[in-house]
């Protein structure tokens, strides 16, 4: 192993490790900060990484809702955003909700095409604080599903979730009081447009 003597000594000391260390580890934030912006820069690829590392609090899915419902609050609020070069307006059409644990709420969020083309984009979301993600579940959503408007044309899109039981179960979660639902919408490029992209819920479970 390669060593350096010390001038003032005379005894060596070994180098060589320390610094392939700090290469090595340089090299693998390097690669995290890699990995997080290519997950960024592509959707699907973003939703698969969140579902993997529970990122961004990463939210529930299932087919019916809650057989136990609490008598303990929660305040959901809803953001709405859109990423650069998306000319629509996003919006929710409720700024919070309060519904207690374990029982169905519905949101609604409106998209208005404001150029003059048709535009197809696709929204990701997170939960935050993100350790509630896990606890937040939705029954229908409109992430990551492309949605295609005409020029000037608006959609309402539902989202159908509950807070799961099992949060009352954790005593970190109880400071939890609020949680808040964030929509951002991508536009997505290379999509074949089509007549209409309207969204309804008319087959949505029925709420309690």
């Amino acid at each position: 192993m390669p060593q350096q003597a010390d001038t003032k000594t005379g005894t060596k000391t070994a180098t060589k490790p320390a610094k392939n260390n700090g290469r090595f580890l340089a090299g693998f934030a390097a690669l995290a900060v890699v990995m997080v912006g290519a997950a960024y820069a592509s959707v699907p690829l973003y939703n698969i990484f969140c579902k993997v590392t529970g990122y961004g609090g990463t939210t529930q899915r299932a087919d019916a809702g809650s057989d136990v419902v609490l008598e303990r609050e929660i305040k959901v609020l809803f953001d709405a955003s859109t990423a650069r070069g998306l000319m629509w307006e996003f919006k929710p059409l409720q700024l919070e909700q309060t519904v207690r644990i374990g029982e169905n709420g519905l949101a609604r969020y409106r998209a208005t095409n404001l150029s003059d083309k048709p535009l197809t984009g696709m929204a990701s979301y997170n939960v935050t604080p993100q350790k509630a993600g896990a606890y937040f579940v939705k029954l229908e959503c409109f992430c990551f599903t492309e949605q295609t408007l005409q020029p000037g044309e608006s959609m309402d899109m539902p989202v159908i979730y509950f807070v799961a039981p099992e949060i009352a179960e954790e005593k970190r979660l109880d400071d939890i009081k609020t949680i808040t639902l964030s929509y951002t919408f991508f536009e997505k490029t290379g999509a074949e447009p089509v007549k209409s992209a309207k969204v309804t819920s008319e087959a949505s479970p029925t709420l309690q």
